[in-house]
């Protein structure tokens, strides 16, 4: 599943139906009506995202994660309302509200039963254009996904103005990461279209059972009373740190100075193994050892050192934190950060690589257990990434060899930050990298000099079942405009098509 920005889906013209829950006197029933005091208390990652944006409030129209797809036939709206209501009683998430008392710093929480949520469904008048329909969703999802109201998560739907396209229409959603993360979006498309088709043909929707995101956080904060633990990972990401004065660290290329007024992002999308491909790397991966992430961590030290010289490629992954399968279908930001640090030299083999990769992966993962906010409040650590790899393997997500015929997509906000994010996505399609960079033409040509690097090493393995690490080539990123044909595709306007997560 491609992860980009809403400005990249292919948006039709057509109508648009909000679909927005409230909870209060329209319950079910009279004694589910309202919401209730929770006494649960937040993920460690929920109540940082809360304190931050309530300190920096624009922070909460740049943190939404979202989707989009469509489902066959015309909209049948009295079955879609019935879906999302089953969906939203389904996840708890979506019915719960944590919030920061601004005067205190209290957190507080209050969760409506199930059958307590109704939607209002808001009709707007057709859109002409293809445009039109993406400025009104932007400015939607902008507006309902702050953390710090209820509901911070909206559904819109479009109906498409050409009859050729009458067979279908399109779902869009998206909602505050705080409550949702990269494996809960690409659940959606298969969770509502069951759940839709059973509210239209009477089949049972079949969903895995799920338990809900704020049990977690209770689990996690009884877990993170392990002192021995939070000190382990406290030093070692103090270690880390200091390895660049306190910060994290840097892309492999020089993106340039941050600009004087704040730059949307940019950002690009690109196929770069196709299932076959991806299969011979793993092939490739295992005969080495360890698996696809650490060959894929290998391809992209190699690329550091190819392009900057780096004798250690340095980052920081994302780890899921769902290790009881009975968070496995639930929605939430199940999320932990693990520091990743490799050494690379001219001459090294790809096996070279692979070994010591999973060597430091395996020590991420442990470390990723312990919630960054916890480590930060030990070792003293006040500062943001600023260079981010994500990878997931979604190839067994339900209903995934169907993205591609229902235009699935996850989607996610604008952002204005001076980092480097890239995404990459093993489908049952093949592989997806997706990035974020700083709009400029110094960054965008780093970032694709680099990526050019990556599958480059990618295609010799996939080829010869090896490389070897050679010199920096001088001047990799002279040019403002990067050759080839993947582009920065996030700039603000809409397009007809473009490329986790």
């Amino acid at each position: 599943m491609e992860f980009t920005e809403l400005v990249d889906y292919p948006v039709s013209a057509g109508t648009i139906t909000e679909w927005i829950p409230s909870v209060g006197p329209h319950a079910s029933t009279p004694e589910n009506a309202g919401w209730r005091r929770d006494d649960r208390p937040t993920s460690f990652v929920h109540e940082a995202h809360l304190r931050r944006t309530l300190a920096h409030p624009s922070a909460g129209r740049e943190s939404w994660l979202g989707t989009a797809f469509d489902i066959a036939g015309p909209l049948d709206v009295d079955a879609f309302r019935a879906a999302v209501l089953a969906w939203i009683d389904r996840h708890e998430p979506m019915r719960t509200n944590a919030t920061v008392d601004p005067e205190t710093g209290a957190l507080s929480r209050v969760t409506a039963p199930v059958g307590a949520t109704d939607i209002w469904v808001i009709r707007q008048d057709e859109c002409a254009r293809g445009d039109e329909v993406y400025a009104h969703l932007q400015h939607l999802f902008d507006e309902y996904t702050s953390p710090l109201a209820w509901p911070s998560y909206a559904f819109a739907t479009v109906e498409p103005s050409d009859p050729a396209l009458a067979d279908r229409f399109t779902v869009f959603f998206a909602a505050d990461h705080s409550i949702i993360d990269g494996l809960s979006i690409v659940l959606i498309a298969h969770e509502l279209t069951r759940l839709y088709t059973e509210q239209i043909s009477g089949v049972p929707a079949g969903l895995f059972p799920t338990s809900s995101y704020l049990d977690f956080g209770v689990a996690e904060r009884e877990r993170c009373t392990d002192v021995d633990a939070t000190a382990t990972a406290a030093a070692e990401w103090s270690d880390f740190l200091a390895e660049e004065d306190g910060l994290f660290p840097a892309f492999p290329l020089p993106i340039g100075e941050k600009p004087s007024q704040r730059v949307v992002q940019s950002g690009l999308s690109a196929w770069i193994m196709d299932a076959d491909e991806a299969e011979a790397f793993t092939v490739a991966c295992r005969r080495a050892g360890p698996g696809f992430l650490a060959g894929l961590t290998a391809a992209l030290a190699a690329a550091a050192h190819t392009t900057a010289g780096a004798d250690r490629f340095r980052t920081v992954t994302p780890m899921h934190t769902r290790h009881d399968p009975s968070w496995a279908a639930s929605l939430g930001w199940f999320v932990g950060l693990g520091p990743v640090d490799v050494e690379v030299a001219a001459g090294d083999s790809f096996a070279d690589l692979v070994r010591r990769a999973g060597t430091d992966l395996s020590r991420t993962r442990t470390v990723s257990r312990v919630p960054m906010d916890v480590v930060g409040r030990a070792a003293g650590i006040d500062t943001e990434p600023r260079f981010v790899v994500s990878f997931m393997d979604v190839r067994f997500a339900p209903d995934a060899e169907t993205w591609p015929d229902v235009r699935a997509r996850a989607l996610r906000s604008r952002k204005y930050d001076h980092d480097v994010y890239l995404w990459f996505h093993r489908t049952p399609q093949g592989v997806n990298v997706s990035a974020r960079f700083p709009g400029t033409d110094r960054a965008t040509a780093a970032v694709h000099d680099y990526l050019a690097a990556v599958r480059a090493a990618l295609a010799r393995v996939v080829r010869d079942g090896t490389f070897v690490v050679t010199d920096a080539v001088s001047g990799a990123t002279d040019r403002a405009v990067p050759p080839g044909t993947d582009r920065a595709v996030s700039q603000g306007t809409c397009v007809d098509e473009m490329s986790p997560t």
